[in-house]
């Protein structure tokens, strides 16, 4: 399976990217995102600038305020000047519990697509999650904050996403799908990188699949959490397009094989999927 080129998500950015081949995906990239999380903080942009040369379609920033996630990331200043090294687009992931508040800040920075979590719309009070648990709501106590966030996003010219955390029901995002550009899976608990996959993760993903055939089928579909050469194509075969990896890549001795692998092993799973579904 060759490269191709084609038009990024962000407006005027060239990407590179793995077509995904057959019925499976039809027309889509495999998009990877590469998770600063693991990156070294005090050499950002010698990782950065090593990365690139094996053409990420995106750069994943996780942003927790230490509330809603028990860990503190970094803010909208880091933001700003990643834009300064980088043209790779940003994937921001607001790990936060006041959007509201906070979302003009990244914005501004400079964030290309804004995904923020769907709990957010829960009843968040004394909220305090440990490390390997994670907030988790089984209603929408405010479905119009959702909608909300979502336009503003879309009125500044970014993409939208919309996660959820693992214990969160799926079908939560359903009534979302056709007003956002991306729906994120956590397979992990987020907070913390190098966790484990889940397994469960992969028949949400085969909901969120289904469900955009028709509802917004050129839906990115993330997981985030866990992933490696032997879970991407696990997560790809369930109907994920879109791959974080964090510690899988920086961990490595050797990113960019580490990053190649990943995709490839990807591929492979989805030209397996398309032959048998072709069969």
């Amino acid at each position: 399976m060759t490269d191709s080129v084609q038009t990024s998500p962000v407006i005027g950015a060239p990407l590179l990217g793995a077509q995904l081949p057959g019925a499976l995906l039809p027309g889509a990239l495999l998009h990877i995102s590469p998770s600063l999380l693991s990156a070294d903080f005090m050499n950002l942009e010698r990782d950065i600038q090593l990365i690139e040369q094996g053409a990420p379609e995106w750069l994943h920033v996780d942003v927790m305020d230490g509330h809603f996630v028990p860990n503190l990331t970094i803010g909208a200043p880091v933001i700003k000047a990643l834009k300064t090294i980088t043209t790779i687009p940003l994937d921001v992931h607001l790990m936060i519990d006041n959007p509201e508040r906070q979302l003009d800040w990244y914005i501004e920075a400079g964030a290309d697509l804004l995904t923020i979590h769907l709990e957010c719309a829960g009843d968040l009070e004394n909220i305090s999650p440990n490390p390997g648990t994670s907030i988790a709501i089984a209603e929408l106590a405010k479905p119009d904050l959702i909608h909300s966030l979502i336009a503003r996003i879309k009125a500044a010219g970014r993409k939208a996403g919309l996660a959820i955390n693992p214990d969160t029901p799926v079908e939560l995002v359903l009534p979302f799908i056709e007003l956002v550009d991306l729906v994120m899976i956590m397979s992990v608990h987020p907070g913390f990188g190098g966790q484990s996959f889940m397994m469960e993760s992969l028949d949400k993903l085969r909901l969120i699949s289904n469900s955009s055939v028709d509802k917004n089928p050129r839906l990115l579909i993330e997981i985030d959490g866990g992933i490696n050469v032997s879970t991407a194509p696990l997560a790809v075969a369930a109907g994920a397009n879109m791959l974080v990896a964090g510690n899988a890549i920086f961990g490595d001795p050797d990113p960019l094989s580490a990053m190649a692998a990943i995709r490839a092993a990807a591929v492979g799973a989805a030209a397996g999927e398309a032959q048998t579904n072709q069969v």
